[in-house]
């Protein structure tokens, strides 16, 4: 068989022409980092895509090819395997690298491997599985031509002992483009702004995204923040294919500022305590590996700096949770093909990709050089879990109450590999009546402290480090918290969660069932929807779509002894065809609705349907604002829970088209989180007021609050608060002018003085707080008993008077705030009783103001009916 030697080194000088310095290769050109004897038989990336690894910034189209020639050229050693579609209709796939006396038997290793991860002893036939992901974030570009280089060195490697002991006895898995709409999204932008040659410049267009960044996906979501919420289908085909793996080690491969170097385990403080201590051993021995490897190669590196384990949402905490070693590894990313470095050096991609590298292959050959340790390891923390390490009781969520949210939930955990069971009632347990049944997880379970992690109503921060954050805060330095610190699924579903102490029993339910509907949708009189869960909201909006007649109460009636809440809407049999009532019954089953038919229009209390409290609901068309001035992030969640969880197609403007748009089809506008004044001009907010004026329903969040309050007349009279003790608007002294003299007599005085006047109050993490409704607004239509809310950052903004509008939804009283998650003693203390929602009139419309997004990354859907209140219902409402 032929061979060939392919060097490859990186030059330290800049880029004086396009690729010229890139590399020094032999006259085959260099297809690997490491200096090796390679298969001449294994085709190369230059041969099948037209450029090596780290020359250009391989397309996700590229990656797919190159990898299935791959897959063709070796199959007794890969296999490559279609494991999701993307928004946008790009397969996702992994590939399966191993020797090919364990490829003929790779059916046998999963077997077993799932034995091992079922808590069951193993036959001796598993392997340990090393997975490898790449680019979870589009716009984090090296590690995908890293993985394609991994793949061509182990297969085409021929004399690299390394090589030949990770194939040997391991399992290696790369997920080479987890995103590939985002680096789709990146790879055209940067091409597009391409000109002679690669600039470092960071100012340049080619390291300037546009607005979506390749960062997140179709629906800009951000993919690393979305594993136990699953609202995604990358994420939700990745789960599925780590199950059907079972991997030891998951390593999440992810790049970061470019003036930063490299970041490997061990991780930083807080680590979630439901990562064992034997797990946090093997990040060392995984963490001594790579710093091995990068002193070989002279490239510097950070540990224990930055990034956590404690979030459990993460590629990395996730995986840990399951058993895995879950690590974060992060690159100063070049951002294009050159990066010029605040300190005067160059960075070029071809170096961010050999790091990439190297750290792919030095952790899989520490999984291999350690395979049994890894092994058992994992399989005793499977099997510990399942004996009841975690606790013997089980989790219970009723379904009396937004079932169809619990009914989410339970096979949102299922769909995770956390068995749940399913009950219908009426029944008992654990001394409680269950009328409608339960969704029941068990503590006692292989996947037991992910269970614990999130269905636990707290996740205690270590206290060690409390005490240090709080030390800091008192010294003027910033927190080290890197991400939220509540995360109580239940909670944020809107469901009540019992921990009972012993085992309870039902049906093993799947994370693929479809959601059983409660009714029939018949009724001779009328057919009622209460307004109770995410469900209900979804059904309606369907049935508005199609044309079917609908009537929303903001009140309460009872009928046939049944009290039916606010909000509940009535399709009457008299004002709709009977085709439409059947299609009605047919939309109930396939959302999984609850419909209850009503007989005769005579209620015991409570409106009649000829009352004014009934209105008559139409389809709302629905605009958002987009493009700069607006978080990506948040215009997305929003977009994705109106479009994907209710059903209402939305329309995107982008915002520095508001000045000149003609608003007077819409019914909404949505102008979601950020800072929208600049983009869209005076024009464009003068434009809104009109529109509002004119009967339109304005609904704003968080920041862009601040766009629409300020003015002698604003469509919000609130205000944004400063720090506890402080005044955004205290009058400064005439510069150059003298001021009072005073005296400073000890530390805490000199803090006082240094204090910034203007100051925000100190950025919240972001914790689960409670809210009380105003039962007087019909935006509040669902939540008499209040609902959980996400509040992040510093916003805080002043009530309304009651005079000119409705605190829909206010935070609760200091001492009942805080359902879950840390918070600074002066932000609970300042946001008790402030408000979350708000209304106010103006003209004939109305202006909606969330000062936290109820759409965050989408895992808050026991907020749903509150954005189907404000965009759904409000516009029939006014009108």
């Amino acid at each position: 068989m032929a061979m060939m030697t392919r060097p490859f080194r990186l030059c330290a000088a800049y880029l004086a022409a396009a690729f010229a310095c890139l590399t020094a290769h032999s006259a085959a050109f260099a297809q690997s980092f490491e200096e090796a004897q390679f298969d001449a038989a294994i085709p190369t990336l230059t041969e099948v895509i037209g450029h090596q690894p780290g020359e250009r910034i391989t397309s996700p189209e590229e990656t797919v090819q190159y990898l299935k020639a791959l897959a063709a050229a070796a199959p007794d050693r890969v296999r490559m395997v279609e494991y999701a579609t993307s928004w946008q209709g790009r397969k996702l796939h992994y590939l399966v690298l191993t020797a090919p006396e364990n490829m003929a038997r790779l059916g046998e290793i999963q077997a077993d491997m799932a034995n091992i991860a079922a808590g069951r002893a193993s036959n001796g036939s598993a392997l340990p599985v090393t997975w490898l992901a790449y680019s979870v974030h589009g716009n984090e570009i090296a590690s995908t031509d890293a993985a394609i280089m991994m793949a061509y060195h182990l297969i085409a490697a021929t004399d690299d002992p390394r090589v030949q002991q990770i194939m040997s006895d391991t399992i290696v898995v790369l997920d080479p483009v987890q995103n590939p709409d985002g680096r789709a999204r990146f790879v055209s932008h940067f091409r597009n702004a391409l000109g002679m040659m690669p600039i470092g410049d960071r100012q340049a267009a080619e390291h300037d995204e546009t607005w979506p960044s390749g960062r997140v996906n179709h629906y800009m979501f951000d993919l690393n923040r979305d594993w136990f919420t699953l609202s995604q289908p990358e994420t939700r085909g990745k789960v599925a294919a780590l199950q059907e793996w079972n991997p030891v080690v998951v390593a999440d491969i992810h790049e970061m500022g470019g003036d930063q170097t490299y970041f490997f385990a061990p991780a930083a403080d807080p680590v979630n305590p439901n990562i064992t201590p034997e797990q946090l051993s093997l990040y060392e021995v995984i963490g001594r590996n790579n710093a091995r490897h990068f002193d070989r190669i002279g490239e510097p590196y950070f540990t224990r700096e930055i990034f956590d384990l404690f979030y459990p949402g993460y590629g990395d905490t996730w995986n840990a949770h399951q058993g895995a070693v879950g690590m974060t590894y992060e690159q100063g990313s070049a951002r294009g093909l050159v990066w010029d470095r605040s300190d005067g050096t160059v960075l070029p991609y071809a170096a961010t990709v050999r790091n990439h590298f190297v750290a792919s292959l030095s952790t899989a050959e520490a999984v291999a050089l350690n395979a049994d340790r890894f092994l058992a390891d994992y399989a005793n923390y499977r099997r510990a879990n399942a004996n009841g390490a975690t606790g013997s009781g089980s989790y219970v969520i009723d379904l009396s109450s937004r079932r169809w949210n619990a009914e989410g939930l339970g096979r949102r955990l299922a769909a995770q590999g956390i068995e749940v069971v399913r009950r219908d009632g009426p029944v008992t347990a654990c001394g409680r009546s269950y009328p409608q049944g339960y969704i029941a997880i068990p503590q006692a379970q292989p996947a037991g402290k992910l269970v614990r992690s999130l269905l636990d109503k707290d996740t205690e921060l270590p206290r060690e480090f409390i005490v240090e954050q709080e030390k800091r805060r008192s010294q003027d330095l910033a927190h080290e918290l890197y991400d939220v610190t509540a995360w109580a699924v239940g909670a944020m579903s809107g469901v009540e969660v019992d921990l009972c102490n012993r085992a309870v029993g039902g049906q093993r339910l799947t994370g693929a069932e479809p959601i059983a509907p409660v009714g029939n949708a018949s009724g001779a009189y009328a057919v009622a929807v209460p307004w109770n869960d995410s469900g209900q909201a979804r059904l309606v909006t369907l049935a508005l779509r199609e044309g079917i007649d609908a009537r929303a109460s903001d009140e309460a009636f009872t009928k046939d002894g049944r009290t039916f809440p606010r909000g509940t809407v009535l399709f009457p049999t008299a004002m709709n065809t009977p085709e439409q009532m059947a299609r009605l019954r047919e939309l109930a089953d396939q959302v999984g609705a609850e419909t209850v038919g009503i007989a005769d229009s005579w209620v015991e209390d409570g409106p009649n349907l000829g009352s004014s409290s009934f209105v008559r609901l139409t389809l709302p068309k629905v605009a958002i604002a987009w493009d700069e001035g607006v978080s990506q992030l948040s215009a997305g969640s929003m977009r994705y829970v109106l479009e994907q969880r209710l059903g209402l197609p939305v329309v995107p403007i982008r915002t520095n088209r508001f000045g000149r748009a003609d608003l007077s089809d819409y019914d909404v506008v949505l102008v979601p989180d950020g800072s929208p004044r600049s983009a869209m001009g005076s024009g464009g907010v003068r434009n809104l007021r009109s529109f509002v004026e004119r009967g339109g329903i304005l609904v704003a969040v968080g920041n862009s609050l601040g766009a629409f309050a300020s003015g002698d007349d604003p469509l919000l009279s609130i205000q944004r608060e400063a720090a506890l003790g402080l005044s955004a608007s205290d009058d400064k002294e005439e510069a150059g002018s003298l001021t009072k003299a005073t005296e400073i007599t000890n530390e805490e005085e000199y803090r006082e003085a240094i204090a910034s006047q203007e100051a925000l109050p100190d950025t919240l993490p972001g914790a689960l707080l409670n809210t009380v409704a105003d039962k007087e607004s019909f935006l509040s239509a669902g939540y008499d008993e209040g609902a959980v809310v996400l509040a992040t950052g510093s916003l805080v903004y002043t009530p309304l008077d009651r005079a000119v509008g409705s605190n829909v939804m206010r935070f609760a009283a200091p001492g009942v705030l805080i359902e879950s998650g840390y918070v600074w003693d002066e932000n609970r203390r300042q946001l008790a009783f402030k408000p979350y929602m708000m209304a106010q009139g103006t003209g004939r419309g109305l202006t909606i103001g969330f000062a936290h997004d109820p759409s965050t990354r989408a895992y808050l859907d026991g907020l749903d009916l509150l954005i189907a209140n404000a965009v759904l219902i409000a516009p029939s409402r006014v009108r």
